[in-house]
C-alpha cells in the first residue's frame, strides 16, 4: 500500500482552531461500514445510537501542560522544550527549538530560575534528555509554567487548558488529547450510563508521534512511535464477558483502538484479553484483523497519518475516503477541535 493511497485535499479553513461550546454540540456522522451509508446528527444524539449492553470504552490519560518557553542561560536566547517521556523524577525526554542553538552542558532558565533545565544527552532520531532542577513537586512547577501542547495545525491560542481535556481525564502523562473523548459532557455519559451501556477505562499516554508524518512511500515500512499503556484485569474481564455475550465493545477513540488491539495481540489468547502493563507501538493499517472493537468514536484525521490509516482498516479505505468528501462538501470541523463519527454497522 501507498501513501498516496491515503491522501485527499482538505480546504484550510475546515481546520478547527477552537473547540465548540458546549462540548457536545459538535457534529456527529454516522458512518455504517456494512452498508455504506451515512447520517449526519449533533453529537448529543449519539446517545440514540447506543444500545442497552454496550460496551462503552474511554481514555482516561490526561494532557500534561508540556510545553516550557525560557531562556538560554548567559545569552538569553529564546527556547522552547517539549517534554515527551519523563525517565526519572528529574530527567524528561524532550524537543526543543531550535536544537541547535543548545548543547550539552548548556542550560536553560524557565520563569525567571524558578524551573532550570540542563541539556544531558542528544539522541540518535534528534530528541534530547534535559535534567530539571525545581523546588517542590514537578507536577506543580510544571502547571504554574508550562502551556498545553496544541497540534501544530493549531495556530490560536487556547486560554482554558481545561478545554484541551476529557471530562473524565485522571492520569498526567499525554502530551496530547484523546480528541474523540472531548465531545463528551459528564452530563452526556450519565444519561448514556443510564440507558444501560457499560463505560469501561481504560489508560494510554498520547505521545506527539501522533503528529510525525509517514515519510515512507510504502506505508508498512513506517517505524511506529510507542505509547505507555496500561488495561487492568477487571476491565479485561468485563470486556471479555461482553464479547462472549455478543454485546458490542465501541472504542472512543483510536488511543482506546491501539490499547485493546495490543493487548489482545500480546495475549495468549487473542480471543481473551488479560492485563498489561507496557508500551506499543502497533501500527494498524488495512489487512489488519481486529480482535476487540466492534464500533468506533473518532474525530476526522490528517491525510497520509497513521490514524486515517488505522480507520481505514477498520471501514475499508475506499469507504473512508468517500466519508470523509462528504465531510468537506458538509462543512464539517476536521482534526482534534473538529467534528466527529461513529464508525458502526
Amino acid at each position: 500500500m501507498k501513501l498516496e493511497d491515503f491522501d485527499y485535499f482538505l480546504p484550510p479553513e475546515l481546520i478547527a482552531q477552537y473547540p465548540l461550546e458546549p462540548r457536545d454540540s459538535s457534529r456527529l456522522m454516522i458512518l455504517n461500514k456494512t452498508t455504506g451509508d451515512i447520517s449526519h446528527h449533533i453529537f448529543r444524539d449519539i446517545e440514540k445510537f447506543l444500545n442497552p449492553g454496550d460496551v462503552l470504552v474511554l481514555n482516561k490519560t490526561r494532557v500534561i501542560p508540556a510545553r516550557l518557553l525560557g531562556e538560554k542561560k548567559g545569552t538569553g536566547a529564546q527556547i522552547e522544550v517539549l517534554l515527551l517521556k519523563r525517565i526519572n523524577n528529574c530527567s524528561w525526554e524532550v524537543l526543543i527549538k531550535p536544537g541547535k542553538r543548545l548543547k550539552v552542558g548548556q542550560e536553560v532558565m524557565f520563569g525567571g530560575g524558578f524551573l532550570t533545565g540542563k541539556l544531558k544527552d542528544i539522541l540518535a532520531n534528534g530528541n534530547r534528555i534535559m535534567e530539571f532542577e525545581f523546588e517542590g513537586l514537578f507536577e506543580e512547577v510544571l502547571d504554574s509554567l508550562g502551556k498545553m501542547p496544541l497540534p501544530p495545525y493549531i495556530h490560536a491560542d487556547l486560554q482554558d487548558k481545561e478545554r484541551y481535556q476529557t471530562v473524565y481525564a485522571k492520569e498526567s502523562g499525554s502530551a496530547a488529547a484523546p480528541t474523540a473523548g472531548l465531545h463528551f459532557t459528564k452530563e452526556l455519559l450519565q444519561k448514556i450510563e443510564n440507558k444501560g451501556v457499560e463505560i469501561l477505562e481504560i489508560l494510554l499516554h498520547v505521545g506527539l508521534g501522533t503528529f510525525r508524518p509517514v515519510k515512507t512511500e510504502d506505508i508498512t515500512e513506517h517505524q511506529m512511535h510507542s505509547e505507555y499503556f496500561r488495561l487492568d484485569q477487571v476491565t479485561a474481564d468485563r470486556i471479555n464477558r461482553a464479547k462472549k455475550e455478543g454485546r458490542r465493545v465501541i472504542a472512543v477513540g483510536t488511543t482506546v483502538v491501539r490499547t485493546l488491539e495490543s493487548a489482545a495481540n500480546l495475549s495468549n489468547n487473542p480471543m481473551e484479553l488479560t492485563a498489561f502493563e507496557g508500551w506499543t507501538d502497533i501500527f494498524i493499517y488495512p489487512g489488519y484483523q481486529f480482535k476487540v472493537i466492534d464500533a468506533l468514536i473518532t474525530n476526522f484525521h490528517i491525510p497520509r497519518s497513521t490514524l486515517i490509516m488505522l480507520v481505514s482498516a477498520f471501514a475499508g479505505r475506499e469507504l473512508i475516503l468517500k466519508a470523509y468528501a462528504e465531510a468537506i462538501r458538509e462543512k464539517y470541523r476536521f482534526y482534534s477541535f473538529g467534528d466527529c463519527m461513529l464508525i458502526t454497522d
